[in-house]
């Protein structure tokens, strides 16, 4: 199990990772404690040399999370063939629990990387490294993130056993279960769609109005709806728009839609919805940093292309995930 391609490229990456990460984060501690920009002693002058090392350590370090986060997916699909009862990547989770918390913690660090990659660009960017000590504080928080990302994937894969018999989706995701799973599933069709666009419709709503005003409020608006659409979003796809990708009211699973049988458009939908939400999030927790002078000029100019991005996401999330609802032959009649 240990041998298969992904799952080595999976710890052996967040292996390396944890170890930059580290030596990152020395640096950060460093800078912490010593950093003074109005100095120009060698000491100084050594560690800004060490801040870029640190940066591109932690880019590089936080841009494998990300891909690595599509890597986890694809391999726990990919491993489903090897489990008795398992038809998806839920059977290839549900063969060991502990594979729910190692996807949590990927969709955590799915998050917040870019975000730590932004604020260091910014940083870099304004020339005189404004919130350097911030960045580097959060990049010490991230740490022990990484950690638990390596512990619990290790955990994970080598807790599987081949002779499991484990349940997969139609057992998690049945509408007439006790779980949250269940629960969600069951969740009524027509105000689960009305509720899925008019949220959709007012992140749009709000993010064109942010590109014409500089309203403060209606950027914190924005990441409100940012999360709210992501929550929103998930339990629509699936209680409703996973029925029609299937084309058979009964299947619920978030998972299946990865598969090519149903033309991988899972990818595109779940891409499509966490870029809106990075989006769509940025401009709102990035506006306290709009009072520093050497950075309001350039989250002025970033926000602009931020703002567009997350619009035009929403735009082609909401239309792959629309595409089997208009076009399918599914018609869900009575729900």
């Amino acid at each position: 199990m240990i041998l298969h391609p992904g799952i080595l490229a999976l710890i052996v990456g967040s292996s390396i990772v944890l170890a930059m990460m580290l030596y990152a984060g020395w640096i950060g501690v460093r800078v912490l404690r010593r950093w003074d920009f109005d100095s120009s002693s060698a000491e100084q002058l050594t560690l800004e040399r060490e801040t870029y090392l640190g940066s591109t350590l932690a880019i590089s370090a936080l841009g494998f999370q990300i891909v690595s986060a599509l890597l986890f997916l694809f391999t726990v699909d990919d491993i489903h063939e090897l489990f008795v009862g398992a038809m998806c990547a839920t059977g290839s989770l549900n063969a060991n629990p502990i594979g729910w918390t190692a996807l949590a913690v990927k969709v955590l660090v799915l998050i917040v990387s870019p975000i730590w990659i932004v604020v260091d660009s910014l940083d870099r960017r304004a020339g005189d490294f404004p919130i350097i000590k911030l960045k580097f504080l959060a990049l010490l928080l991230l740490v022990p993130l990484m950690a638990a990302d390596l512990v619990l994937q290790i955990r994970y894969f080598t807790g599987l056993d081949p002779q499991i018999i484990t349940s997969c989706c139609g057992a998690l995701f049945n509408e007439s279960g006790s779980t949250l799973a269940s629960e969600v599933a069951s969740l009524p069709v027509r105000p689960m769609l009305v509720a899925f666009y008019l949220v959709a419709a007012l992140f749009l709503a709000t993010g064109v109005a942010c590109l014409v005003s500089l309203s403060s409020l209606l950027r914190y608006l924005l990441a409100g709806l940012s999360l709210l659409i992501l929550v929103v979003s998930l339990a629509a796809i699936v209680s409703v728009l996973s029925l029609y990708v299937y084309e058979l009211p009964t299947h619920h699973c978030p998972f299946d839609m990865l598969q090519g049988q149903y033309a991988f458009i899972g990818y595109p939908i779940y891409f499509f919805l966490f870029a809106a939400v990075f989006f769509g999030l940025l401009p709102g927790l990035l506006q306290p940093l709009r009072r520093l002078p050497s950075l309001a000029d350039l989250i002025a100019d970033s926000e602009v292309k931020w703002l567009t991005l997350g619009v035009v996401s929403m735009l082609a999330f909401v239309c792959v995930a629309s595409w089997k609802v208009i076009f399918g032959s599914l018609t869900m009649i009575g729900y």
